[in-house]
């Protein structure tokens, strides 16, 4: 297992924009977080601007001059947003194909008519899973949550019974499985590979959502049994008004198949690599390109103009204000990442990086740990699994240098892993499923908040056990 060592710092380390010491950069980055916390919690202010405002104090009380903090800011900012914005926006794309064509519908409609009763619980993270690989997590709130008050009603089934496994597979692609912003933010901050990435971060997802999703949710239905809110619950066309049947649906091989795409691609990408690992040989070049994430996501989003939008009517005139709906929601997003980033850059250039290093350098605690440790905190200080990835990718990264590229991988999840501990009140998260289920604080704590604990030890164990064997 790869341990903090001084000799990890990257050999080109960048000089620091302060002669600050230790304790004075300690104070900065305590006062910076404590800023955006506050800013967060207490005056609702947008994480853009807490981002902002927290990354200037940092600076000043680092002693940087003004004009180097604004810098490294803006260049952070620049860096992550060139870096994933276009796939941020080919995500949104290719999820507002999936919403507004009918096929994130088929998909439901198609699993569940062939499950019923104990196995439930596991068609509904599957779906999750499934829906949760191209969407952003709020996203597939919106879109799986009145299924499954729908399921939970009609089916006479426990709300949380099937609940609570379709948070799991949302949480967990979320957290862990690129092509999500948090894990892409934190791939390019450590320089891990994307390919190896996402191949183990799907190794890392399936046993933890097993746990936290169908076989917790027996607990958490004897903790929490509340019917679905009938306020919450859609309403389908009925047989009456002549609406059923007049919406056609795209297949769900195709959409199946479309939504897969990418994953396969960066996935066939990384395999080529291990296997051939030349950079001069044609298949490899080939796959290098095809299996980028922007390619990989572009041609997703080209597909689905064939397999999901043609089948359910869309003319040509009805593409270009699909795409616009569908970019919309991401301008906060993007300048949240973008802000995280910034965060992040002016950490590394105040030389928080090299004292995190220095300071542990005696320390008997593994790298993976101390970067799963870092996102915690700040997951608990600020309720954003954003802010706490990228937060904490910008102080583990030097960590990384002279990792191993499934090791570099590992750090990234583990910083995923951490990002996810124990959802609670300063989380947007935790609001929308407690109106969502018509839950309680306790009772979304009980629930939502245990589950999302859950996730981030058991992944954050997996992370471990893995970096022992590989």
């Amino acid at each position: 297992m790869t341990r903090l060592s001084v000799e990890m710092l990257a050999a080109d380390t960048v000089e620091p924009i302060t002669s600050a010491g230790h304790a004075q950069l300690g104070l900065a980055v305590l006062a910076g977080i404590a800023v955006i916390v506050l800013l967060i919690t207490k005056f609702k202010l947008h994480a853009f601007l807490s981002l902002t405002l927290g990354t200037l104090v940092l600076g000043a009380i680092a002693g940087a001059p003004l004009d180097k903090a604004i810098a490294s800011f803006t260049t952070g900012l620049g860096t992550t947003v060139a870096g994933v914005g276009v796939l941020i926006a080919l995500g949104a794309i290719l999820g507002k194909m999936l919403a507004d064509s009918g096929g994130a519908d088929q998909i439901v409609d198609t699993i569940l008519a062939k499950a019923g009763g104990r196995s439930m619980p596991w068609a509904m993270v599957l779906i999750a899973s499934v829906i949760g690989l191209p969407l952003f997590f709020e996203v597939g709130v919106v879109l799986l949550i009145p299924v499954v008050l729908m399921v939970a009603k009609r089916g006479n089934y426990s709300l949380m019974r099937i609940g609570i496994p379709a948070l799991a597979g949302l949480s967990v692609m979320h957290g862990l499985v690129p092509p999500h912003p948090g894990p892409l933010v934190a791939i390019d901050a450590v320089g891990a590979d994307l390919g190896v990435t996402l191949a183990l971060g799907v190794l890392v997802a399936i046993p933890t959502v097993v746990i936290a999703g169908p076989l917790f949710s027996r607990y958490a239905a004897r903790w929490v049994d509340v019917p679905a809110p009938d306020r919450m619950i859609p309403q389908r066309p009925s047989e009456e008004s002549g609406e059923v049947g007049k919406r056609k649906l795209p297949g769900f091989g195709p959409t199946l198949i479309t939504i897969l795409l990418p994953v396969v691609l960066m996935l066939s990408k990384a395999l080529v690599d291990i296997v051939i690992d030349d950079p001069e040989n044609t298949v490899q070049r080939v796959f290098d390109v095809v299996g980028s994430p922007m390619i990989a996501l572009l041609a997703a989003v080209l597909l689905g103009i064939f397999t999901l939008l043609a089948p359910a009517g869309f003319g040509k005139e009805r593409l270009s204000p699909l795409v616009e709906k569908g970019l919309a929601p991401i301008a906060g997003i993007l300048l949240i990442v973008g802000a995280g980033g910034g965060f992040k850059q002016t950490l590394i250039d105040t030389g928080v990086g090299q004292m995190v290093l220095d300071i542990s350098e005696d320390w008997s605690i593994p790298a993976l740990l101390l970067a799963w440790l870092i996102a915690v905190a700040i997951r608990l200080a600020t309720g954003s699994a954003t802010v706490a990835t990228v937060s904490a990718a910008g102080l583990v990264a030097p960590l990384a240098a002279d990792m191993s590229t499934t090791h570099a991988a590992l750090l990234v999840l583990a910083i995923g892993a951490g990002s996810l501990f124990f959802s609670h009140v300063n989380d947007a998260g935790f609001w929308l499923v407690k109106e969502y289920f018509g839950l309680n604080v306790g009772q979304t704590i009980k629930t939502w908040s245990v589950m999302e604990t859950i996730i981030s030890v058991v992944a954050g164990g997996v992370v471990l056990l893995l970096s022992l064997v590989i």
